[in-house]
């Protein structure tokens, strides 16, 4: 153990209100890659930036392509829990950790046992017509045959997901913030703080420990009193 790693432990241990801010980084361990690398095969597949086709334009303009894009990229059927998410869930068990602030749409939180986490960005486990405003769970979209997925009344079954040029929902928002605000050690993973609003978000925090768990440099100078360049699951399995 690091001593980065045994001064976490430290602080994590005299901690009462954990808050965990999460991103894409907490579930490429799950096998899930983030969706921004646009490396290796990519061009040849796709002739449009991720950051376009996800996009409420993008996705009223050429909708075949948004779902296509989304099935390949954002639907992850095989992605399992990985050791930082199990940890989180038992710290929240432990009455430790009193809320999970994430970015990502995987569910993988609540499939680890997590019962109070923000989604920010919505989640690909909730799907509704944007006619009737019918619910679809995962496996419909998953499996729908429509290149773009219908309801049984004929409208399209839209993800429950915040695309670029949508707002966040409210509510989760306000949760986030009361969560972030109230805590007495906030540690940020797996995110490099580049997505806003959702970064800006770290700015509600009063509390004097905060860590950076990140493989990479962030977008923004947090004066963060530890920061670990390991992987987050590798580091969160040692406490």
């Amino acid at each position: 153990m690091t001593e980065s790693v045994k001064k976490l432990k430290e602080w994590v241990d005299s901690a009462h209100s954990i808050v965990f801010f999460g991103g894409a980084g907490v579930s490429t361990e799950s096998g899930i890659p983030d969706f921004r690398s646009t490396g290796g095969l990519y061009h040849q597949e796709w002739a449009y930036p991720p950051e376009v086709i996800l996009s409420h334009t993008f996705y009223k303009s050429n909708p075949k392509e948004f779902f296509r894009f989304y099935r390949a990229k954002l639907l992850a059927p095989e992605a399992k829990p990985n050791a930082a998410h199990r940890k989180l869930a038992e710290w929240e068990r432990q009455g430790k950790l009193t809320a999970v602030v994430t970015q990502n749409i995987d569910g993988l939180h609540q499939a680890a046992g997590s019962k109070t986490v923000c989604e920010l960005h919505g989640s690909v486990h909730r799907n509704y017509c944007e006619k009737c405003r019918k619910f679809y769970g995962f496996g419909f979209m998953l499996h729908s045959l429509d290149a773009v997925p219908k309801c049984s009344c004929g409208g399209t079954v839209k993800p429950d997901v915040v695309l670029y040029e949508e707002g966040l929902d409210q509510e989760t928002l306000n949760g986030a913030v009361r969560a972030i605000a109230a805590a007495d050690l906030l540690i940020i993973g797996g995110t490099s703080l580049n997505v806003y609003p959702a970064a800006g978000l770290i700015n509600y925090y009063r509390g004097q420990r905060l860590v950076l768990i990140n493989k990479s440099a962030v977008a923004r100078d947090l004066s963060a009193g530890l920061v670990i360049t390991d992987p987050i699951g590798e580091v969160l399995d040692q406490l």
